[in-house]
């Protein structure tokens, strides 16, 4: 069994939503939240050294992080139906290429942005670089709109990027912004909560 050590709403929200496409048993271990609880960050450091979620046990008791890492290994692992094209699909390049345009070029916005103490010393600059990663965040999201195709990212193939899609268009600049700037993103994103086997999923994660 796949042990997922997730915080509601967060990062491990991308891998609890393919390890249910797969089908595969796995288990919620919840963290509290990370940049409030210093408890927290201790006790998932003695999984995870970098103690982030998402962070998962796998059935052989081995450690993964690093969401990509976690979702090329499941695409690779799971047997039907993967998330990513295989080594030799025409439509691989373009699938590795935006997954890592989402997990190293948008998504560290979120970890030098939320907490800026981490990384600038002088307090009074905090906010005006929390500001300029959050207007960085909007750029990019909008490189990617208009690469977007229908009624998936890729076009017609359901992957892994539309759950990447889903999850994080529920953060900051949140789903008016994507609306009114993104609308192709958005329509891609409420077509992968609606799927049956990850409605559940978004559910728990981003409640109403």
């Amino acid at each position: 069994m796949h042990i997922l050590y997730a915080h509601t709403g967060w990062g491990s929200a991308l891998i609890e939503a393919q390890l249910a496409w797969y089908g595969l048993p796995f288990r919620l271990e919840p963290v509290d939240d990370l940049f409030r609880s210093a408890e927290a960050r201790e006790t998932l450091a003695r999984v995870n050294p970098m103690a982030q979620v998402p962070t998962v046990r796998m059935p052989d008791g081995s450690v993964m992080a690093e969401s990509a890492a976690i979702s090329i290994h499941l695409a690779e692992t799971a047997g039907a139906e993967p998330l990513l094209p295989a080594a030799g699909d025409p439509a691989r390049p373009q699938a590795l290429r935006w997954l890592l345009f989402l997990v190293t070029t948008i998504y560290p916005t979120f970890a030098f942005g939320d907490d800026p103490s981490r990384y600038v010393a002088l307090e009074a600059a905090r906010q005006p670089f929390r500001t300029a990663t959050a207007e960085a965040r909007k750029r990019y999201w909008r490189m990617a709109e208009p690469v977007a195709d229908q009624p998936w990212f890729l076009g017609r193939r359901f992957l892994v990027l539309d759950i990447y899609v889903a999850v994080m268009t529920r953060w900051h600049p949140k789903r008016p912004w994507f609306a009114e700037h993104c609308p192709k993103l958005t329509a891609i994103a409420q077509a992968t909560e609606a799927l049956p086997r990850l409605a559940a999923v978004f559910k728990r994660n981003f409640p109403a």
